[in-house]
């Protein structure tokens, strides 16, 4: 029982730590990476599509990505579909292949994004916190239909809380490091 309500709680946190990293992999930094357009979305031929599953992204230098459709008529449709996409992307098309140059981050938009980066790691630890407090809620239920002891319990509370402040410091040390990458010049 406690063991289950233990491993539930660190598969949860471990989860919410995952997506808070995939969720600052989406704040770009002056360098060019293809996970920056992960979350585009392309009308292809009247439905939504990841764009990834309509052209090729690769990294032609530090500051510029290539994005090459798979049929031609898409051209036109990737190029408005990353514009459109608030990323303060400006595409160009140039034949069949789109060049995306990076601009370079001025230092208040540094600021807003590492502003960004702290309200999204709150997010992450009110989240793990969440998830703690369902834990010991599940731990109080078992005392309370004498399932385990309440020493059991208290020791339980102890580990979860264990898990919660592990996971809590992996989220400021992720946080830190997204912080210094977007500082640097």
């Amino acid at each position: 029982m406690i063991a289950d309500i233990k491993k539930s709680a660190e598969e949860k946190m471990r989860k919410s730590l995952e997506a808070l990293k995939a969720d600052f992999g989406k704040v770009r930094t002056g360098r060019a990476h293809a996970g920056i357009l992960d979350h585009v979305k392309v009308d292809y031929y009247g439905s939504p599509m990841p764009i990834n599953q309509v052209a090729n992204i690769s990294v032609i230098d530090a500051h510029t990505l290539g994005v090459q459709p798979w049929e031609k008529p898409m051209v036109a449709k990737v190029e408005k579909a990353i514009r459109e996409a608030d990323l303060g992307l400006n595409p160009a098309a140039i034949g069949d292949v789109i060049r995306v140059p990076m601009p370079p981050l001025t230092e208040e938009r540094r600021k807003e994004l590492v502003k960004l980066v702290r309200s999204e790691a709150e997010n992450g630890k009110v989240a793990v916190r969440n998830i703690r407090r369902d834990a010991i809620a599940h731990l109080k239920e078992l005392v309370k239909n004498k399932e385990v002891s309440e020493d059991e319990e208290r020791r339980a509370q102890d580990e979860v809380q264990k898990l919660t402040d592990k996971y809590i410091a992996e989220i400021d040390k992720a946080t830190a490091e997204k912080e210094k990458d977007l500082m640097a010049v």
